[in-house]
């Protein structure tokens, strides 16, 4: 009976230690993130457009989406720049440009921040479990003077069976999350 115990509970510890494993092997993360500014609550915000660094077309589009949503569930107040009609392109040599109008814009508006990134990563790998995986750095921005208040970056994959958009909304909530930490 003593020998029968043993083998149980064995058998429940290697049980448990092989899910524990699996669950943090299967959906990784890696961040890097500045200390928070301390940020004026009532502020304006808005988002700038995001830089595609990958080879997923949309994927800055995509990125700033998300971003704008969670930015409007942080703070309630944030205006949405004038859209230009062109498509984001692969490799689109046009980021910089379409963020210096959008700045220019958002300080004709009186805006005080502004959100901008850029994505690096947005694919689900190649291989039989084919994982989401997604990259991306955030940026705080002063509008008035361009001063880069804040900046983090990471990177994140998920299960096999979990949308590449799920894992990027996790991804930027958490990169957003410290960079509006200090809000007062």
């Amino acid at each position: 009976m003593n020998l029968l115990h043993r083998f149980s509970s064995l058998r429940t510890w290697s049980a448990c230690t092989a899910l524990g494993l699996a669950l943090m092997l299967g959906a990784c993360s890696s961040l890097d993130r500045g200390k928070p500014p301390t940020l004026q609550t009532q502020a304006t915000w808005t988002v700038l457009p995001f830089a595609n660094h990958t080879e997923t077309p949309m994927a800055g589009s995509r990125a700033q989406a998300i971003a704008q949503s969670l930015l409007v569930a942080r703070t309630g107040k944030v205006l949405v720049a004038p859209t230009n009609t062109q498509q984001e392109a692969l490799f689109d040599a046009a980021d910089e440009t379409r963020r210096q109008q959008a700045l220019e814009w958002a300080r004709g508006q009186k805006v005080r921040y502004a959100l901008t990134g850029t994505v690096e990563e947005w694919r689900y790998k190649v291989g039989v479990d084919g994982e989401p995986a997604a990259g991306v750095t955030l940026q705080i921005i002063d509008v008035a003077t361009g001063e880069m208040l804040w900046s983090g970056s990471g990177g994140k994959s998920g299960w096999s069976r979990e949308a590449l958009s799920a894992v990027a909304h996790k991804l930027i909530r958490s990169l957003l999350d410290t960079g509006l930490s200090d809000a007062r």
